[in-house]
């Protein structure tokens, strides 16, 4: 048997390697014993995996309690605990009537169904606002209304006494009769809008007239756009706790045809992009780990040559990966939207060692040696290589473990656990299945494939560490121009309904969920907060419950009782909805097409919109026989929502003075809450569509409320605690790494010839980045410091081979070098496959880790043997 022994060893380490290679003969005279208690073993931790483990989609809850900002958002969401994980649905109709009734009928539709949500609110919903809407106008706006309401004054009596098809005939016939009269000309944008009907009619596109957006001085509509905002009963025990919420939405909406009737419905809100982004982890996820199987199964067959150590390697894996989400479901019980890449690091780290054993234990078949004598060999020298691997590895996953990041922290101690497992599975069931399956030894050397780079770098080593000098420089110089992207949305899938409809919100000022809070003692000191904050010029407006007390009252409460004196009498002699007789629509057009000629005949400001109307609705009344059913159809889009807009007045005219107390309950417990506590909401004056607009807006309300919360804020105070946990956990790995070589190489100058790669490596993913626009990001952040504990792997193997064979030659070609080669594919290729996951947070960390594993591969391969073979020509020594 060939003893393996590793040159300048020492007690201890021949202790370890005795240790090794007991271990590994026990194993291989127990081969079946062991094989069948590790594989018993993982059938039970799958099975509590499948029962437990869970997924958190929080990103706020992947940094510590203990942060200021976290407490701050804890003490808002305890008075106003409503306002936490809800669904907001954004209703767009063609009309800000069917935007109302939309509304209100999906609310109430949830409302029924009460076992799926806590609270179902619709913004102005409360009668309060709509006895209130002029109050909430300007004095100068209001005055412009009640002169369009007093030259409608005729109109409006006539459609609120007959709000059918022949009521518009009438009033059409009295505009004959005026066409010449200023007053008249208003009547061109009616004629207008009912043209529209006619020829979305005639076009097949669904468009009822909106009686309301009449009233508007421009001609534009009041909003056609209301939100529904539900509080969903959140399942944890399920791993999509708001499935059941969301599915109840979407039932909602398809059993209330809002998509027949023209309103377009989409979800969003924290709940709504929680659970989409949870969808698309899972799918990226298993589409992420079955790629990196599927692609590290090619990659051994590539590698390995034997069917047999491919299944002894896919195997050993396997287990492994088992263990580790065993373990990680009992130390941490659930995964984060970070951690849950633990899986496809696993997959490209635990298989280096897998090649390394099997391409040791195949070179030693192939020079002669027996099983047992190949197998302890591969065991002893191998086993502590990839000890020393596993340990550095570990050492770069935990350095997060200290830091205020949770996320990475626990994605640290998952993965941590799983290089240790894996170096256990490693030395049980891999050794157990080479000795029963037995794989066959070549039979000749085997084709290694290096031998074109090892006579390249034992030619130009000079050429080859001056080069990489030069990039080495670069890359350290574009350090300071790595950009930081630290909005979480950019990590969601942009094709999510809910990530496209927030992102549409946020360019609006006015709708922006990137608005801030502040939780005051009383309303008092929230209203003079509120003027203080309002002075700022990165603030659009401020809320507090004193808001929805109209302003200037007293101008307008007179300008509504002139409107009610000379409007109101005509507004009562409404029937509401109704509905003619095939002949009274009939003879309803007759009279509509007569006055329309009329008024074309006659000139004016009316003629042109009335030739218009009139071609349109001869054009939409001659396409079918049957004219009754088109008539019909015209005149439930023209009228529909006349009762609604004459309504809308009638409660409007009713104004009476309102105070703080006037105001309606569920108002006041969204801005006051039981105990007394204020709520001040805080706008930005701009939309913050970037990094920048958003940490201005947020440090400049925070200069003067510090306890603020919200979006803008637990963005950017999460963003610096991320960037100290990257810095501390940098310095941790590195720190860690360079002891742990100091103290198992007992070299200094070894030392560095495993660092100065890695460092070579970082320098160029620093470079590479910049080159290509990739930012940091919450999830990416970790590939530097994660790189001082993967990086090492491939120099520590081939450093200590080189050692074996002896310290004065150059590097040896070996199945190391094979191993180096095969063991970074599969590594690239595991990381690599994280880019085809939809969520943006593992496809920018997959982009980044096999940037930097792929460099570490070119130092291993080219500038670590150049510094071993300059070694070996006498042109420096070692320490």
């Amino acid at each position: 048997m060939k003893s393996p022994r590793v040159g300048n060893s020492g007690s201890s380490v021949r202790g370890f390697e005795r240790l090794l290679s007991g271990w590994t003969a026990w194993v291989e005279r127990h081969a079946i014993l062991v094989l069948a208690g590790c594989l018993a073993l993982t059938a039970i931790m799958l099975a509590h995996v499948l029962e437990n483990l869970k997924i958190d989609t929080s990103t706020t809850g992947m940094i510590s309690e203990d942060v200021p900002f976290r407490r701050n958002d804890a003490a808002f969401d305890r008075a106003f605990p409503q306002r936490d994980d809800t669904i907001v649905a954004v209703i767009d109709a063609a009309t800000p009537e069917g935007a109302d009734q939309a509304a209100s009928s999906l609310a109430a539709w949830l409302r029924s169904h009460g076992t799926r949500f806590d609270t179902v609110y619709v913004p102005g919903e409360q009668p309060f606002f709509r006895a209130s809407a002029f109050l909430f106008q300007d004095v100068e706006d209001l005055s412009k209304l009640a002169d369009r309401l007093a030259d409608a004054q005729p109109l409006l009596g006539t459609l609120a006494r007959d709000p059918t098809l022949a009521g518009l005939a009438s009033v059409i016939t009295q505009a004959s009769e005026h066409s010449q009269s200023a007053d008249a000309a208003d009547l061109g944008v009616l004629f207008g809008r009912m043209r529209d009907v006619a020829a979305a009619m005639e076009s097949g596109a669904y468009l009822e007239l909106s009686w309301l957006s009449l009233l508007s001085d421009d001609g534009s509509t009041l909003s056609r756009r209301r939100f529904v905002i539900a509080q969903p009963k959140l399942d944890y025990g399920s791993l999509q706790p708001a499935g059941a919420a969301m599915t109840a939405f979407r039932t909602g909406i398809q059993d209330l045809g809002f998509a027949a009737g023209g309103v377009v419905t989409r979800l969003t809100g924290s709940a709504a992009l929680d659970h989409e982004e949870l969808e698309s982890v899972q799918l990226g996820g298993m589409a992420a780990v079955t790629a990196a199987f599927v692609m590290n199964a090619l990659l051994l067959l590539a590698g390995l040559r034997s069917w047999r150590l491919v299944l002894a390697t896919v195997v050993t894996l396997l287990v492994g990966l088992v263990w580790t989400a065993g373990v990680a479901t009992v130390a941490v019980g659930r995964l984060n939207l970070i951690s849950v890449a633990f899986a496809v690091l696993f997959l490209g780290l635990a298989v280096d060692f897998s090649i390394h054993i099997c391409l040791r234990y195949r070179e030693e078949l192939s020079g002669g040696q027996p099983h047992v004598s190949a197998l302890a060999v591969a065991g002893v020298v191998v086993g502590g290589a990839i000890v020393l691997s596993a340990v550095s590895a570990a050492a770069g996953f935990l350095s997060f473990t200290p830091t205020e990041y949770k996320g990475l922290a626990e994605l640290g101690v998952i993965s941590a656990a799983g290089m240790f497992l894996a170096v256990l599975a490693n030395l049980t069931v891999l050794p157990a299945l080479l000795t029963l399956l037995r794989p066959r030894g070549a039979g000749r050397e085997i084709p290694y494939g290096m031998r074109p780079i090892e006579g390249f770098v034992r030619r130009h080593p000079r050429v080859v560490i001056l080069t990489s000098l030069l990039l080495g420089l670069a890359g350290i110089v574009s350090v300071p121009f790595l950009r930081f992207d630290f909005d979480p949305i950019q990590l969601k899938d942009p094709r999510m309904e809910s990530v496209r409809t927030f992102l549409e919100l946020a360019q609006d000022p006015q709708t922006t969920p990137y608005s801030i809070d502040i939780l005051e003692s009383d309303l008092a000191q929230a209203i003079d907060l509120s003027r203080r904050l309002a002075e700022l010029p990165q603030v659009r407006d401020t809320l507090t419950l004193q808001s929805f007390v109209p302003a200037d009252q007293d101008q307008k409460l007179p300008i509504i009782e002139d409107i009610a004196y000379f409007l109101g009498a005509g507004l009562e002699a409404s029937r509401g909805a109704a509905r003619s007789t095939p002949e009274e629509r009939k003879q309803a057009h007759a009279r509509m097409d007569q006055a329309l000629t009329e008024i074309t005949g006659a000139g004016g400001t009316l003629a042109a919109p009335a030739a218009d109307l009139r071609a349109a609705l001869r054009r939409l009344l001659s396409e079918g026989p049957d004219s009754d059913s088109v008539l019909r159809e015209l005149e439930s889009r023209l009228t529909n929502h006349l009762p609604v807009a004459i309504d809308y007045l009638r409660s409007a005219l009713n104004a009476r003075p309102v105070g703080i107390d006037d105001l309606p309950e569920d108002l006041r417990q969204q801005w006051v809450s039981p105990d007394g506590k204020a709520r001040v909401e805080v706008r930005p004056a701009h939309s913050l569509v970037d990094n920048e607009a958003l940490r201005r807006f947020a440090q400049a309300v925070q200069s003067i409320a510090p306890n603020a919360v919200g979006t803008p804020v637990i963005v950017t105070e999460a963003a610096d605690v991320v960037s100290r946990a990257f810095a501390t956990a940098t310095a941790i790995a590195a720190i860690s790494v360079v002891l742990i070589l100091l103290v198992v190489l007992r070299n200094l100058y070894h030392t560095l010839l495993v660092l100065l790669p890695l460092a070579l490596a970082a320098a160029l993913t620093s470079l590479t980045a910049v080159a290509f626009g990739l930012s940091l990001n919450f999830a990416n952040i970790i590939a530097l410091p994660l790189l001082f504990g993967l990086g090492v792997s491939s120099a520590i193997h081939v450093v200590l081979r080189w050692r074996e064979e002896g310290r004065g030659s150059g590097p040896v070609p070996s199945s190391t070098s094979r191993g180096v080669l095969y063991s970074a594919l599969t590594t690239i290729g595991a990381f690599g496959s994280l880019a085809i996951s939809g969520h943006r947070g593992m496809a920018s960390m997959g982009y980044l880790l096999t940037i930097s594993i792929g460099y570490t591969l070119i130092a291993a391969l080219f500038v670590l043997p150049s510094l071993i073979a300059w070694a070996a020509s006498g042109k420096t020594g070692e320490n």
